[in-house]
Order: structure tokens, then C-alpha cells, then sequence
């Protein structure tokens, strides 16, 4: 039975795989809760630096204010405290009657800034407040926001970078950490893609951390367990089935042979090889049932002459081709058992009108049968799957391929099947050629009386 090759199910594509998936949304959702995070912050920051800065100005507006309109003779040439800033008085027509030192050259008759909260002198932005002076008109305030807008674009390239920092890290940080969390359902993974089927079915490895994986697995040997069970009861039943099936069916089978050679009956021939066609039907089941680790071969050397009389009697209307002189070192009767299957899936996909022909190829080291009909061809959507037990593409049990591909690999060869140029099925069974050496060859051609018998 051809399996794939290790491990191929249990690659995937790195951008296919759980942990890169995993990875990618928890990069996204950390990316998103950075986002908000840091703009939350950036946004409270900004508020609260904002709210200073006015404090500052409307500080500075009150107490410049607070000395027009209330002045004490004791802070007479008390200087106010070292802020930066830019002062105007204007008089009670709006215009400046008074301006602080930095101001002179941009002050301008009348002074439109005066109703400005934001203005721009000398290059410098400036957030301004008033506020009003008793007899004397307008006290006009400003400070340079030098400081926060320099304070605002930090925040925001700092923001910025943070965004496009996080996802990599994140999506590296996020994959490896997939890795580590999923390295026991992935070991377990490779360990799946070696049970074979046809053998007993082993467990997997738990992990030592009992958590989700863990359950998972927990779960899937549980399933192993009861999957074995149920082969094994199926595979009871099936010998039981068929062991009850076959003495009734040799009787009948012998019995009808016996009636079609005496009568000539062409109906009784004809029942005669459905009874042969369920034998061996049965005896497919039978090796289902008992497993290729339970079959035995029993070897002979026979003619190949020998081999195409029981092949044309089980599939009348064969044709052979090919060199049939030589011999064969096999099991006869698991080797017709497994070329009767292949001739007659071909008789039954040709009809009773087309052709079915078995060639025999003999090479140094290699003997090949080619088994060929005139028939539709193999369905293309079946591929290898039409070695598989109960898969036919042709209305029969499913059977017999999987059969006979099990008897090529137990005598050490193989069985491939394709669709030949010029139409129809082609099915090629390769055995390994007798060594064999020349007082042996002539023991056996003298006949099948005393043969050497090896059991595998």
C-alpha cells in the first residue's frame, strides 16, 4: 500500500499554519490597544499641558492686571517675576499707548491682534489673553508656545513610531510564542502522519502541562483506542462471515462445474463462474480480514504456461501476448488470485465485446505483467485512491486492486495503474525475476510433482 511521503501532511505554509494565525491577530489586537493606549495618553498629556499653559498666561494676565488696576505704593519699582512673555496696554480708543520691550517693532497702529487668541509676532507663535484696566483701556497678554507645540509633535512622532514599531515585534513575539505553546500539538503531528493503519494503531505522547493541547490529545488517543476496537471487532466478524461463506460456496461452485462439463448447459456455465467470481470474492475479504501482516506466501517455482491455463479458464476471452516460456518463482495461487483480479476489472470495464490482453515482459532481474483493455480508462479523480480498500471506479466491491497491489508487495514487487495513450486502462504488476540456476530450472521443468516450497 503506498503511503505518502513522512511528514507531508504535517507541513504547512508558514502564512497556513495555527501559530502564524495566532500570531496575527494577537499582533492586531496589540497594535489596536497600543493605538488607543497611546492615544489616550498623547491626548491627556496634551489637555494637561494645555491647561498649564493657560494657568501661566491667565496667571500673568491677573497680576500685570491685578498692579494697574489696584496699585500699592509699596511694590512701587517691584519688577514682576522673570516670565518670558509680550504685554500691551491699549487706551480706551484701542489704540497702544504702551508695549513691552520685545514688542516695539511689531506693534502697529491700530493693534488688530488685540481680539486674536493665536498670533504669530516675530516668528513666534502666541497664545493671548485680556483683560480689562480701570480708566485705562485693555491689558493684552501673550506667551510663546514654542515649548508646546515642540512638546505636541513629540508626542505624536513618538506615537507614530510606537505604531510602527509594534506590529513586527509583536507579530515575531506572537509566532514564537505560538511556537513554544503549540510544539507539542505539532510533535504529536508528526507522530500521526507515521501510524499506518493497517498496523496497530499506537498513541501519542502526551505533553507534561495539562492544557488545551493536552485535552486535545488526551482526547484524540481515546479515539485511537476505540477506532482499534472497532477494526479489530470488524475484522472478527468479516473471518467469521466469509469462513461461513466459503465451504458452501466450494460446494457449489464444484458442484455447478461438474453439472456445465456434463450437460453443456450454457446457463449452468455461466452460474458456475459466479460462483467462482464470489470464491474469490471471498477470498478477498479473507485477506482483508486477516491483514497483510498475517498472510504467508507459499513459494514454487511453476511455468509460466502453467500460470496463463488457470488465468484463461478464471477469465475466458483473454488474450496473451508477450513470452510465456519461462518460469516463475511466486505464490500460484495469491498470483493468479491477484491477476484474475486485475482481468477481470478490465473484462468488466471493456464488456463482453472488447479486449482484454495480459502481456508478459521478462527482464534481467524483473518479471512484469501488463494488464490492458479496450475499456473507458481510469477516472482521473480517483488517482491512487483506486488501490484503496471499497473505492472502485467500475461498480465493483472495490476490492480487488487493493488486493492485488498487496500481493505485489508481499512478493517484493508493485502494482501501478494509468491511462495508456490510444484509450482504455493500463495496469502494470512488477515481481522480482527467479535466480534460479540451471539444474534447478530443469528440476522444475520436469514438473510441479516435488516442488520446492519456502514460506515467507
Amino acid at each position: 500500500m503506498n503511503r505518502p511521503a513522512p511528514l507531508a501532511s504535517a507541513r504547512v505554509a508558514w502564512r497556513h499554519s495555527l501559530r502564524f494565525r495566532l500570531a496575527l491577530i494577537y499582533t492586531l489586537v496589540a497594535l489596536l490597544l497600543t493605538a488607543l493606549v497611546s492615544l489616550g495618553v498623547m491626548t491627556l498629556l496634551l489637555r494637561s499641558m494645555d491647561s498649564q499653559f493657560d494657568a501661566r498666561l491667565n496667571e500673568r494676565a491677573d497680576v500685570i492686571a491685578e498692579r494697574f488696576n489696584n496699585p500699592d505704593p509699596r511694590q512701587l519699582g517691584v519688577t514682576l517675576p522673570p516670565i518670558t512673555g509680550y504685554t500691551v496696554l491699549l487706551d480706551l480708543q484701542g489704540q497702544v499707548a504702551v508695549a513691552s520691550s520685545g514688542m516695539r517693532l511689531e506693534v502697529r497702529q491700530p493693534f488688530p491682534e488685540a481680539r486674536q487668541e493665536r498670533v504669530t509676532l516675530l516668528g513666534v507663535p502666541l497664545r493671548a489673553v485680556t483683560r480689562p484696566i480701570k480708566n485705562l483701556g485693555t491689558l493684552w497678554v501673550a506667551l510663546p508656545e514654542d515649548d508646546l507645540i515642540t512638546a505636541r509633535e513629540s508626542a505624536t512622532r513618538a506615537l507614530l513610531l510606537a505604531l510602527l514599531l509594534t506590529p513586527p515585534l509583536m507579530l515575531g513575539l506572537g509566532f514564537w510564542a505560538g511556537r513554544r505553546a503549540l510544539s507539542g500539538l505539532g510533535r504529536a503531528a508528526d507522530l500521526a502522519d507515521h501510524i499506518d493503519p493497517t498496523r496497530s494503531l499506537a498513541t501519542l505522547p502526551l505533553p507534561q502541562q495539562e492544557d488545551e493541547v493536552h485535552r486535545l490529545l488526551a482526547a484524540i488517543n481515546r479515539l485511537l483506542v476505540r477506532i482499534e476496537a472497532g477494526q479489530a471487532r470488524e475484522k472478527q466478524l468479516l473471518g467469521q462471515i466469509v469462513h461461513e461463506l466459503g465451504a458452501p460456496l466450494t460446494v457449489l461452485k464444484a458442484s455447478l462445474s461438474r453439472a456445465a462439463d456434463r450437460t453443456g448447459d450454457p446457463e449452468v456455465a455461466r452460474a458456475a463462474l459466479v460462483a467462482d467470481e464470489l470464491t474469490f470474492t471471498t477470498q478477498d475479504l479473507m485477506q482483508l480480514a486477516r491483514g497483510q501482516l498475517e498472510m504467508k506466501l507459499v513459494w514454487h517455482y511453476i511455468p509460466a504456461r502453467t500460470l496463463q491455463g488457470r488465468l484463461d479458464r478464471l477469465v475466458p476471452g483473454t488474450t496473451f501476448s508477450g513470452d510465456w516460456t519461462g518460469g516463475l518463482l511466486c505464490d500460484p495461487d495469491r498470483l493468479t488470485q491477484a491477476l484474475r483480479n486485475l482481468l477481470a476489472n478490465a473484462r468488466r470495464a471493456a464488456g463482453p465485446e472488447g479486449a482484454v490482453d495480459l502481456c508478459l515482459q521478462e527482464k534481467p532481474g524483473t518479471v512484469k505483467f501488463v494488464v490492458r483493455d479496450s475499456g473507458p480508462g481510469l477516472p482521473a479523480d480517483l488517482g491512487e485512491r483506486i488501490f484503496e480498500p471499497f473505492v472502485s471506479g467500475a461498480g465493483s466491491s472495490g476490492l480487488g486492486l487493493s488486493v492485488s497491489r498487496q500481493i505485489a508487495v508481499m512478493h517484493g514487487g508493485s502494482l501501478s495503474g494509468s491511462n495508456p495513450p490510444g484509450g482504455g486502462a493500463q495496469f502494470v504488476l512488477c515481481l522480482p525475476g527467479a535466480a534460479l540456476g540451471d539444474e534447478e530450472e530443469e528440476e522444475a521443468a520436469e514438473g510441479e510433482a516435488s516442488p520446492a516450497m519456502l514460506t515467507a
